[in-house]
């Protein structure tokens, strides 16, 4: 994912810097004053307009600068002034609720930077770096959470899986079906170990039994064993294989997201076979099975998204 510093998605400058015990307010006060607070998106009171400082309008960004609740970042609702140690960004091109949402979180993730030395971020906050782009998920969707991978905040976001909108493919479709080179496990000792995995129709890690210094096919493709319940693995690595072994070349540019996908569709159609029905080529011929789909065609981009979202996707 790439970064980009915070000011170029953004313009960024001080809040009005005021003192609420100087202002007016009173139970019919309107204009929202937000401070370093982290609760109601930081606003403290309401008060009264000041004839000379026009307030600050709707859908701005407030970030705090220093406390105890640095960066706390807030969508303000209705016109408001600020206190001060407060900065307001305003979008440099037109955004979503949802795509401000994700860059106030993608802020606040950078909390644990200011938190743990007591630094405020009034020089650093313009050129905090953020990504570039914006995951699908919070284009699409209002629902959003953080979880810690390695002690560390990572933001994540879930898409609704709504099979409303799948449609049925022959895998025939997606890809080539094709058989493999069988290798025999006494050949590879003759080369040694390595890198290359040597999968075999065992419906565990990836199929592989062992990484030799040897490989017979190219890599991103998807095996499946023809020999008992049709297991799929993902196999990124050019590999080697032992009998029963079978190939699905995908005709399009797979990932390891798209094919993590893939393979979980792929691996609820073991209930089909058993030792008296194998998972043969002809039979994975005819295998229909329901993806995400857009305009008719299968929605890869969807699909990788969707695995992106997952919690600990990251270490795929």
């Amino acid at each position: 994912m790439k970064l980009i510093p915070l000011n170029s998605i953004f313009d960024i400058k001080y809040g009005n810097q005021l003192d609420l015990y100087k202002l007016d307010s009173n139970n019919e006060s309107k204009i929202a004053f937000v401070s370093r607070s982290s609760n109601n998106l930081g606003i403290v009171a309401k008060v009264e307009k000041i004839n000379d400082i026009e307030p600050f309008p709707a859908g701005l960004i407030t970030v705090t600068l220093g406390g105890t609740y640095v960066l706390s970042s807030f969508i303000q609702q209705q016109p408001f002034y600020t206190a001060q140690n407060i900065k307001v960004l305003t979008p440099k091109y037109m955004m979503s609720y949802n795509e401000k949402l994700f860059y106030c979180k993608a802020i606040e993730m950078n909390r644990f930077r200011y938190t743990s030395h007591g630094r405020e971020a009034n020089e650093t906050l313009d050129t905090l770096m953020v990504p570039e782009e914006i995951p699908i998920c919070f284009k699409n969707t209002s629902f959003e959470k953080a979880i810690k991978v390695n002690d560390r905040p990572v933001l994540k976001c879930e898409i609704n899986l709504d099979k409303n909108s799948f449609k049925l493919f022959t895998l025939t479709e997606l890809f080539k079906i094709a058989g493999s080179k069988t290798t025999s496990a006494l050949d590879l000792e003759e080369y040694g170990r390595g890198i290359y995995p040597y999968v075999t129709t065992q419906a565990t890690n990836n199929g592989a039994d062992g990484f030799f210094d040897y490989y017979t096919e190219d890599g991103e493709v998807i095996t499946f064993d023809s020999a008992v319940i049709g297991y799929c693995a993902y196999q990124p690595l050019p590999f080697s294989a032992s009998d029963h072994v079978e190939k699905l070349i995908p005709k399009f540019k797979i990932n390891k997201y798209i094919a993590m996908f893939l393979v979980a569709v792929l691996n609820q159609e073991q209930y089909r076979y058993s030792y008296g029905r194998k998972c043969s080529q002809t039979r994975m011929r005819k295998i229909k099975i329901r993806l995400p789909a857009n305009n008719g065609k299968p929605d890869f981009k969807f699909m990788e998204n969707y695995v992106k979202s997952l919690p600990y996707s990251s270490s795929i």
